[in-house]
């Protein structure tokens, strides 16, 4: 593939997209300025909330997530429930074989810091459910088996949560012959996030495109509705960047150190977790879009459901609740690169049998 055609491929992004880096490190900077410059910000910031669930980040997620569930064909959805290697492959990678990765990783690299410990595997356990939908987006995924998988990992969310969590900091550890800490959560909390996070905006998603289509045709949805409200996603991305790093941009520039060792196991998570996704794909024959979306699935965590359950459970100043919020830090800029990962590697190791999004 020439150098031509790669960007031709990065090209098809929106001026907006193209640019995501920047703006997201600009986010990042804005929100530990400001969460270290403005007195009492972040504490502000998290007294808004109701029921324990901070008001401007619901907001900024909910912003994030409905545009992208408005474009979904919820009527090609049968196509993807249809295919069970997509569907196995996802549930072994994200259940199995993530949280055991970041076990690991958490003990290798911080045996002597349990805070910092627990906050990772905790991270390790939140599957993603959320932000995931943008990255495969934006490298040309399967819309449509994003959304199956994200719901699928939604109900597993609360389902499994809890208990792969008392296993994999109080069980697990004991038997190994290691120190662990207890995790205690209820279904409840972790059952509310996901229908505030992903059930609203699904059900407003699918709501608008039910009837757009049927008032105006499919034809003006997509060329003329969701090309207006398609910008919003990023925008609510953006700004819920800015309002988690100033929760956190404190305890983020004070521990500059710290948030290092915390950031190198989850570097080796992502790049395994995505690699390996990608290997898999492709060995089972996914195709190019699937295999992308199988990737993303993967190797993202729901970040938000990790902080609030570290705070929750640990408190706001606490180490495991540190580790939660530089979960973000490392994975939004490390998926972002992997989107252009996936753009160049459409062409380079997918033959043109396997379809491919315009």
């Amino acid at each position: 593939m020439s150098h031509q055609d790669e960007s031709a491929v990065v090209g098809r992004l929106s001026r907006l997209d193209q640019f995501l880096p920047v703006w997201i490190g600009l986010a990042m900077i804005v929100g530990l300025l400001l969460g270290r410059l403005v007195p009492g910000l972040d504490s502000t910031l998290d007294a808004v909330q109701v029921g324990g669930i901070s008001l401007p980040i619901a907001a900024g997620l909910l912003i994030m997530m409905y545009p992208v569930l408005a474009k979904v064909r919820y009527d090609r959805l049968d196509t993807v429930t249809r295919d069970r290697r997509l569907l196995i492959s996802s549930l072994i990678l994200n259940w199995l074989v993530g949280p055991a990765v970041m076990f690991a990783l958490a003990w290798i690299f911080l045996a002597d810091q349990p805070a910092y410990r627990t906050g990772l595997i905790i991270v390790g356990l939140a599957r993603c459910i959320a932000m995931v939908i943008i990255w495969n987006d934006l490298a040309r995924g399967d819309r449509e088996a994003a959304a199956v998988l994200v719901a699928l990992n939604s109900v597993f969310q609360v389902l499994a949560f809890g208990l792969l969590g008392w296993f994999y900091l109080a069980v697990l550890p004991g038997w190994l012959g290691l120190s662990g800490a207890e995790l205690t959560v209820s279904a409840w909390d972790i059952a509310r996030n996901v229908l505030i996070f992903l059930g609203l905006p699904l059900l407003a998603g699918y709501l608008t495109r039910r009837f757009g289509e049927r008032i105006r045709g499919r034809y003006w949805y997509e060329s003329r509705l969701l090309p207006r409200i398609g910008p919003a996603a990023l925008y609510g991305l953006l700004f819920t960047i800015v309002i988690l790093f100033a929760l956190q941009g404190d305890a983020i520039t004070s521990r500059p150190l710290d948030v290092v060792r915390i950031a190198l196991p989850l570097l080796v998570y992502f790049a395994l977790l995505w690699a390996g996704s990608y290997a898999l794909g492709r060995a089972i024959d996914l195709g190019y879009e699937r295999t992308t979306t199988l990737a993303f699935t993967a190797a993202g965590n729901n970040f938000e459901l990790a902080i609030a359950v570290a705070i929750g459970t640990f408190g706001v100043t606490s180490g495991q609740a540190l580790a939660g919020v530089v979960g973000p830090l490392i994975e939004v800029p490390v998926l972002v690169g992997l989107v252009y990962v996936s753009l160049w590697a459409r062409r380079r190791l997918f033959t043109p049998t396997h379809p491919v999004a315009a």
